[in-house]
């Protein structure tokens, strides 16, 4: 990946870690951890509590000193959680061998598998400084000429070098099942997507469910090259240089696996909004894709094929799956608001965004919207 380390001129954005106020951080048991990573022999300072980093909907991230070293406790989110989510173990063996060929992934530090220490799994990885660029721009970075494609190329760049990594060369060969894959992620999201649909009799959310459920099983596509997909590539899990807007780290690899990459790619678009678009899709505020000097959605798929030889024909089914998969994530966490799993005020409104992305991947499958 060729990035620039030239500091920009006028830039120089704090990179201090965003961090939750003490009163709305989620609680953890920090002596019996520190008892715990002694028995391991490590050293876990608390002459503060460590603070949860402000940023995420699921898992819950912590800064923490080890050894002396800033390091990233990470852990799913409390309560009842889906079955085979937030597997801590897949994802920290991902990261322990994946650093070696992509250097944007933190390194696995230590996993702790034993739900007794935190009352789930949990595992330690390296802190990486940087800031990432959520849903506005910093005021500094708005004037700087040609951002928007400065920012496109970072995403479509990182996408290009993970799906360059060969899974063998680094032990990950038998990750996930590539043969079936997009049937069996149509499958798993139109499962879910029932599920979590339960208690909303409000909604329009199952007749759009049903009809998309159908579109998807009628027009699905045989499953293209395969590689190693994050599942989750967005300006805020990328970590930038506060001076050269270089990336520094790639985040939240939960999702990873093998599988098509024209999904990771059509993952990455399903979050990038444009000015035109329909009004409650802007609630997503996920990227400043929106903001003018950003290509648009169609401009970034090209670049990627452009990049990577893939044949885009049938991208149109990658699209409706990933924006269909987008918004059963937001109705799994109004879900959890419903059920009071979480008090979280963001959770709230997840209802209605979820309805306006399945309203969105309808537009996407009868082909008025790319």
């Amino acid at each position: 990946m060729t990035v620039s380390t030239t500091q920009i001129s006028g830039v120089n954005i704090d990179t201090a870690p965003e961090l939750r106020p003490p009163h709305e951080a989620v609680a953890q048991d920090w002596p019996g951890l520190q008892a715990y990573l002694a028995q391991h022999g490590m050293d876990l300072s608390l002459d503060t509590t460590p603070p949860q980093f402000a940023g995420g909907l699921a898992n819950l991230n912590y800064l923490l000193v080890v050894d002396g070293k800033e390091t990233v406790l990470r852990r799913p989110p409390m309560g009842k959680l889906p079955p085979g989510a937030y597997d801590m173990a897949r994802e920290f063996r991902i990261l322990k061998r994946l650093v070696e060929v992509f250097p944007l992934a933190p390194r696995g530090l230590h996993l702790c598998d034993e739900p007794s220490v935190l009352g789930a799994p949990f595992q330690i990885t390296e802190f990486r400084r940087g800031f990432a660029v959520r849903a506005t721009l910093p005021p500094s970075l708005a004037t700087i000429p040609d951002i928007g494609n400065r920012f496109a190329d970072t995403m479509v760049n990182a996408l290009v070098r993970l799906h360059e990594v060969d899974p063998a060369a680094v032990g990950l060969d038998e990750l996930g099942r590539p043969q079936g894959f997009l049937e069996r992620t149509a499958e798993g999201w139109i499962k879910r997507a029932l599920i979590s649909a339960e208690g909303r009799e409000q909604s329009t959310c199952h007749s759009l469910i049903a009809e998309l459920s159908q579109w998807l099983r009628t027009h699905r596509v045989p499953d293209g090259k395969a590689s190693l997909i994050h599942n989750d590539i967005k300006l805020d899990n990328i970590l930038l240089d506060g001076q050269t807007l270089a990336p520094v780290a790639v985040l939240d690899w939960d999702q990873c696996t093998r599988g098509d990459s024209l999904f990771d790619l059509a993952t990455t678009l399903s979050y990038y909004t444009e000015a035109d678009d329909p009004l409650a899709m802007h609630e997503l505020k996920q990227m400043p894709t929106a903001t003018p000097g950003f290509p648009s959605r169609r401009e970034l798929a090209t670049r990627y094929a452009r990049l990577t030889g893939r044949d885009l024909a049938d991208f149109q089914f990658y699209r409706v799956l990933a924006t269909f998969k987008l918004a059963i994530i937001f109705q799994q966490l109004h879900q959890r608001y419903r059920s009071g799993a979480t008090n979280d005020p963001r959770y709230a409104g997840f209802g209605k965004i979820t309805d306006a992305a399945l309203e969105f991947a309808l537009l996407v499958a009868r082909g008025e919207l790319f």
